[in-house]
């Protein structure tokens, strides 16, 4: 059977997240990336505290080293190689170091930057996210520019099907809550960050994080990573700059991303990091979809007997 792994992005953090792991399957890993960052990964993901934890700046190389951890808990059990990679958002870079693209230490370093530019692009509390249920993707983009203010509102993750994030400014948020319902959706619900990703807002950071992505050795990936940006795979080294530049600010195509995979031939999904909202969500988009999250270590044997095949 074809499979793919795919590597979850920012939400799926917590402290003590994968505690049912041994230790020492997972602790070279969180020793070579405090080696590069400078601080003790481990003991931040197994005390926190949460705040802490929660910071972009910190959430995002932490959940890279959680997710490599486990690819290569993955990797010692000699499986057959997946067929394709993919990441939500932050998630791309760990499907990039997993295929050879990107080296572990300079991924860790750029999603730390990253994580720092996108804090620094909007102030706090000027903008964020809210998750809007029920509504069809063209309805929910047609809501967004009908909003009469000259704030940003734009959707930015359409993670399934009747399940899409907004990102925007805090006042075209107030106005999505206020009017979302009375144009057909079943709930908004505002996701507590302070980041509004993957929209115009993003632009320069994005363009600041491009400067440290040219001087950053790219290599054509071994297996085949599906971009956010469109649901492609790409080898060239300066294409997939691009589009980690280009996610930034644009989109995550998260259900035309699986559905993507599945056209290709992929039958089952593994979650390869830390939670499990990935497996929930490909479900959705895919009907019988055999998907199965890894965070647990009583998930590693049925991944491992679907892979074989």
């Amino acid at each position: 059977m074809k499979y793919a792994l795919l590597f979850p992005g920012q939400g799926s953090q917590a402290v003590g997240m994968l505690a049912k792991h041994a230790a020492s399957d997972l602790e070279p890993t969180f020793r070579e990336a405090s080696d590069v960052l400078g601080w003790d990964v481990a003991r931040l993901i197994a005390e926190g505290p949460a705040e802490e934890l929660n910071r972009t700046e910190r959430t995002q190389p932490v959940l890279l080293a959680a997710s490599i951890a486990l690819w290569r808990v993955w990797q010692r059990q000699a499986p057959p190689s997946p067929s394709a990679l993919a990441g939500h958002s932050l998630g791309e870079y760990s499907a990039l170091v997993a295929a050879g693209s990107l080296a572990f230490a300079d991924a860790l370093k750029l999603v730390e930057l990253r994580g720092q530019l996108m804090q620094a692009a909007v102030p706090a509390g000027t903008g964020g996210m809210a998750a809007v249920l029920g509504l069809d993707d063209d309805k929910i983009e047609a809501l967004c520019k009908s909003y009469p203010g000259s704030e940003v509102l734009e959707p930015v993750n359409y993670n399934s099907p009747g399940q899409v994030v907004v990102a925007g400014q805090t006042a075209a948020l107030d106005w999505l809550q206020a009017n979302g319902k009375a144009n057909g959706a079943k709930l908004i619900k505002r996701l507590p960050v302070s980041v509004p990703s993957h929209c115009s807002l993003m632009i320069e950071a994005a363009e600041k994080l491009a400067a440290q992505l040219d001087q950053t050795a790219v290599q054509p990936p071994a297996i085949p990573v599906f971009h956010n940006l469109d649901a492609l795979p790409r080898t060239s080294p300066d294409e997939i700059r691009s589009a980690l530049r280009q996610q930034l600010y644009r989109p995550v195509r998260w259900t035309q991303t699986i559905r993507a995979l599945s056209q290709d031939g992929v039958g089952a999904f593994f979650e390869c990091g830390p939670g499990s909202v990935l497996t929930g969500l490909n479900k959705r988009i895919v009907d019988g979809a055999q998907s199965q999250a890894l965070e647990d270590p009583a998930g590693l044997e049925p991944a491992l007997t679907l892979a074989r095949q």
